[in-house]
């Protein structure tokens, strides 16, 4: 027999592949940090033998969500300005509240209370945009997630950089350290067109072909952008992105829910990507981004959750019930956006929109052994008739069993195996303690 390092065996295996193969009473084996085989257990418990074997009865198995774009460190905001018009609250809430309390020990403890609730749920993947992203990535090292991580750069000071070069600086130093790392990959990320500068966008731009790199950037995130940015560089947002070299090299746009046709068969030209944040946009009224006409362009599309101070959760779970939900409703359209096409944009099309689908996103031999189990005996996951009806309308976050990335249990019978959560908590609400003191905020009723 083959040996094995660990083996999954009894579930049913979503893999999210071309075909749309299901596998019941399948089993999948994993050796060191990939797939080696999966299929119906009884072939593959013949085939090899491992040193762990757990047994996936009366569970799905699939590949890890993908959170494509999150701000993870500001957990630590979560609930502090909720209800308010997205400049509003980015101008005169977020920017301040960040400025007088964001530091490395924020964005640490941030992150870390962020993979707690991200693995919790299923998400094995986050794309990050924020500030001090090493320490994002450090956090994520330590919970065992994959992540990619893109210190967010503005034309004025943030709390890590006093200017727009010591943030390219530091973007420079992220993709020497981590290069190469099997879990951390770097993105550049411009905050949006309305807060960088033409100039600071070439050499965002520069950096991420020099490096070889995606480059990402909130895109038409609300109705109003448009006019700001004429205002701003007397420019349409696709021709300023084009001529500063920003399309050039992997572009993922953050949001684009107001993207044109015109702008929207550029990105197809150019192999662009769209991340879709559906509960963000409408808690912001932000409106609703033209997913199905994007995948209709062929444009890979990923899904996110953007940060807890705009969403306020970071399960991708309700993400993909609100996405399936709200397109049908804006369409009146039930067919559109059904349950497995919803499932491959937190899966195998958001690894693709994050430049990633050679290695995640899906189950098969010598992929990343990325991997999730929903444990479906429940009241409200019985009966089963359609596992991504399941997945995407009836589960949640919490029907999440154990969670595997690069091969690590990093979660096992809903016990975190990497946090020391309780620690984690605590020093959270520490921070929370001293924000709320800092701005005078009133707490509880």
């Amino acid at each position: 027999m083959k040996q094995a390092d660990t083996i999954l065996s009894g579930g049913t295996i979503l893999t999210m592949d071309g075909q749309g193969t299901i596998i019941p009473n399948g089993a999948l084996a994993i050796t060191g940090d990939r797939i080696t085989d999966l299929g119906p257990a009884t072939e593959i418990n013949t085939t090899y033998r491992a040193n762990l074997t757990l047994d996936t009865t009366g569970k799905l198995i699939m590949p890890g969500l993908i959170n494509a774009h999150s701000h993870a460190a500001m957990t630590h905001f979560r609930g502090l300005a909720d209800d308010l018009e997205l400049m509003d609250w980015l101008n005169n809430y977020i920017f301040p509240a960040e400025a007088r309390f964001v530091d490395r020990e924020f964005a640490y403890l941030g992150t870390l209370l962020a993979c707690a609730e991200m693995i919790r749920s299923g998400t094995t993947t986050f794309c990050d945009m924020y500030i001090f992203e090493d320490e994002v990535a450090r956090a994520a090292q330590i919970s065992g997630m994959r992540c990619l991580v893109g210190e967010v750069l503005f034309d004025f000071p943030s709390p890590n950089a006093k200017t727009p070069q010591e943030g390219l600086d530091y973007t420079r130093y992220l993709l020497e350290k981590w290069g190469g790392d099997p879990l951390v990959d770097v993105v550049v990320e411009p905050h949006a067109l309305y807060t960088c500068s033409e100039n600071l966008l070439r050499q965002a731009a520069s950096l991420a072909q020099e490096f070889r790199v995606p480059i990402g950037t909130h895109l038409l995130e609300t109705r109003g952008e448009r006019a700001q940015i004429r205002e701003r560089c007397g420019k349409e947002p696709l021709a300023l992105l084009e001529e500063t070299g920003c399309l050039e090299q992997n572009f993922i746009a953050f949001h684009g829910v107001w993207l044109t046709e015109q702008e929207q068969d550029l990105l197809a030209l150019k192999g662009s990507a769209v991340i879709h944040n559906p509960e963000s946009n409408m808690k912001l009224a932000s409106g609703i981004a033209p997913i199905p006409d994007i995948l209709a362009r062929g444009i890979a599309v990923g899904l996110g959750t953007d940060g807890c101070a705009s969403n306020n959760n970071l399960d991708l779970f309700q993400e993909m019930d609100t996405t399936a939900k709200l397109h049908k409703v804006h369409r009146l359209d039930p067919t559109v956006m059904d349950a497995p096409s919803v499932l491959r944009l937190a899966t195998c099309e958001g690894a693709r929109a994050l430049g990633l689908a050679s290695r995640v996103g899906t189950l098969a031999p010598d992929m990343q052994a990325d991997i999730i189990t929903i444990d479906i005996n429940k009241p409200h996951l019985t009966p089963l008739y359609n596992p991504y009806s399941h997945v995407v309308y009836a589960a949640g976050g919490a029907d999440v069993d154990t969670v595997i990335i690069a091969g690590r249990i990093v979660m096992r019978a809903r016990e975190l195996l990497t946090i020391e959560v309780d620690s984690v908590l605590a020093q959270a609400r520490e921070i929370s303690e001293r924000i709320a003191a800092g701005l005078g905020v009133r707490r509880g009723s």
